[in-house]
């Protein structure tokens, strides 16, 4: 038996020859470098041949057409759409952008789960957790789709903060701000179970004893405020002003409460997402 010749391809080749009487057979194992198939093999016969460049030449038309009949296709790593791209819009808003990395990547999200800058999901005020929506950029006309699962951006004007991989789909790296247009494409079911909650978001402190005397006055005068806390570097304190049922209502509250204050927007309360302290030192669970 020949010693076997092998061949660094795009396949792995694996070739033997055994030689009897006057007809040498060649086996051939291929496999292609990418693919996970099983090993396909075939034996051609011929008459004698001397030299190695002549067993190649043969060889090469049979191996060609192993390869190229391997039928199982390579999958990538990126996830399907949650839903397909001709589905129905439900709301519609528009606005400015913006996006968010570090400090807040691989911290808790306001919905518990820890934030990956790298998937796809953005920050909203008002919109449920889990609501799946398509941000187009109205500058470019790309768009991506993203999940919520936290609260913001807490700047007024801005009604999205995507994350840094959809901000990469968006084009929105290096401008950092785009105006853009959400369509809510898909809700969860279970947030139009219970009554919804809304208040209002009059400033942010990073000291808690000013954004605790802030709470006190606005308790005094509206009758329910709050202070979340926002990790980050540094932690912020949020006061929060107002229980109200619907998001009229608490437009209304904001545009009361902006003639004194400014920087004022409404902001969903979620029942089950974080810790807040009330003016009367009870502690509520809101964010």
């Amino acid at each position: 038996m020949l010693r076997p010749l092998r061949v660094p391809r795009e396949a792995f080749w694996s070739i033997r020859t055994f030689e009897s009487s006057n007809v040498r057979v060649l086996n051939a194992t291929i496999r292609a470098r990418n693919c996970s198939c099983s090993r396909r093999s075939f034996a051609l016969a011929f008459t004698l041949v001397s030299t190695r460049r002549d067993i190649l030449a043969l060889a090469a038309p049979a191996a060609a057409f192993l390869l190229t009949a391997c039928h199982r296709k390579q999958v990538s790593a990126r996830a399907p759409a949650p839903v397909p791209s001709s589905a129905p819009v439900l709301t519609t808003e528009t606005g400015v952008a913006s996006w968010y990395g570090h400090p807040y990547h691989g911290r808790p999200a306001a919905d518990g789960e820890i934030y990956d800058m790298e998937k796809m999901t953005a920050a909203h005020r008002t919109l449920p957790f889990n609501t799946w929506v398509r941000v187009t950029n109205l500058n470019n006309g790309r768009t991506a789709d993203v999940r919520i699962i936290d609260r913001g951006p807490f700047v007024d004007g801005r009604i999205i903060d995507v994350s840094h991989a959809a901000a990469r789909e968006l084009g929105l790296i290096g401008p950092g701000l785009a105006n853009v247009r959400i369509d809510v494409i898909s809700a969860p079911a279970a947030a139009f179970a219970t009554p919804s909650l809304y208040a209002v978001q009059v400033s942010a402190f990073t000291d808690r004893t000013r954004a605790e005397q802030l709470m006190t006055a606005m308790s005094a005068r509206y009758g329910a405020a709050s202070v979340v806390l926002r990790q980050g570097n540094p932690p912020t304190w949020r006061v929060l002003v107002g229980r109200e049922v619907t998001i009229t209502n608490a437009s209304a509250l904001a545009a009361k409460l902006s003639s004194e204050l400014s920087n004022c927007f409404v902001v969903r309360l979620d029942d089950d997402s974080g810790a807040a302290i009330g003016a009367d030192g009870s502690s509520a669970s809101v964010r």
